[in-house]
């Protein structure tokens, strides 16, 4: 699955825009009088947009803020700041019956198959559970032929509508789970790592069943993974997440072949070629220290303390999330957002050759 398999996005309708969208959880200190003494920054200002029918990939190190991300757009965390439209709609203050209807439309897929489906419920029920809270969608009496015709879609036997989790393997299981994010029709589906909790051939299953169903119902993904290659797979677009920040975004080829954020590099030179005559003379680019504390990040440039590009100008000036200035007239590939004051240039960096 390294190599990209879908057609280049062409122009489409945005479904849903995030701009500057920060969470910051307090950290307190004290017993009886507990004060608040910082924040962990998990988000930190993050914006992009998800167009119609179209794929958005997001990576980065664990601990990076994606699952934070995924968590916010689809309201199980309410922001600090920061605006989410939906179809142009701002549904970050929405409560109620409001929230209620943009949930319908924006459903999630949970990384772990074994712990997000209840044990204690057969696969009919967890299926048809969000029938339940949205009995407008289908009338009780239509349910079970709605959950079996759900099982059918993604490859399960529907007669299997009466066992329970544990009877299913966990490929079979995140079918489950991916059957019960259709069962409301939804426009957007948010994938938080749905496929790194499984074996290697079942995810490639996994991910040409979402493929699949993106066409069939007319779907947009967020898809969130730290497995480089199947990003690249089924993504039309990614962004890089480093410390609740962006660091760059584009198409999938402009990121995965001409990436300029030295961050995006040094994660694109960490991926396993099988190949051994593809693999030689790559350089791999090894980053000095540990990930900072989303507690107390860098000033400046969150990527400065690792970086082999990072001068004076990095610790004062947080770099904006644009194209180089070098590239902005020009055709180049590298002609992209990223958040690095030296994109364009290319400075000496410690490797080694594989």
């Amino acid at each position: 699955m390294a190599e990209p398999s879908r057609p280049a996005a062409g122009p489409r309708e945005p479904i849903l825009e995030v701009r500057d969208l920060v969470k910051h959880y307090p950290l307190t200190r004290g017993v009886v009088f507990r004060k608040q003494v910082g924040a962990v920054r998990a988000v930190d200002g993050v914006s992009f947009t998800l167009h119609k029918g179209e794929t958005l990939g997001i990576v980065g190190e664990s601990g990076c803020g994606k699952s934070t991300v995924a968590r916010l757009l689809v309201g199980l965390e309410r922001p600090t700041a920061g605006r989410i439209r939906y179809q142009g709609q701002d549904i970050t203050e929405l409560s109620g019956r409001a929230l209620k209807a943009v949930r319908r439309d924006i459903q999630m897929v949970f990384q772990d198959p074994y712990t997000s489906l209840n044990p204690r419920m057969t696969v009919g029920d967890i299926i048809g559970e969000p029938y339940e809270i949205h009995p407008e969608v289908a009338p009780k009496g239509d349910r079970r032929r709605k959950v079996q015709d759900l099982l059918d879609v993604v490859g399960l036997n529907p007669e299997y509508v009466n066992r329970y989790p544990h009877q299913f393997s966990g490929g079979q299981r995140q079918r489950i789970g991916i059957a019960r994010g259709l069962a409301l029709r939804p426009k957007i589906i948010v994938a938080d790592e749905p496929v790194s909790a499984l074996d290697v051939s079942v995810q490639a299953q996994v991910v040409n069943l979402l493929e699949r169903l993106q066409d069939e119902f007319d779907l947009s993904y967020v898809f969130i993974a730290h497995d480089l290659s199947v990003v690249r797979h089924i993504s039309d677009r990614v962004a890089v997440m480093y410390l609740g920040r962006i660091a760059e975004t584009g198409t999938d080829e402009q990121i995965y072949d001409h990436p300029t954020h030295p961050y995006t590099q040094a994660l694109l030179s960490a991926v396993p070629v099988p190949d051994p005559r593809a693999r030689e003379g790559r350089t791999r680019i090894l980053l000095t220290g540990d990930v900072p504390s989303p507690a107390n990040p860098p000033s400046g440039c969150r990527f400065r303390t690792r970086c082999w590009k990072a001068q004076e100008k990095c610790a004062e000036v947080v770099p904006p999330l644009e194209v180089p200035a070098a590239f902005r007239d020009t055709d180049a590939p590298a002609r992209h957002p990223s958040a690095c004051h030296f994109a364009a240039e290319r400075q000496a960096v410690e490797s080694e050759r594989t």
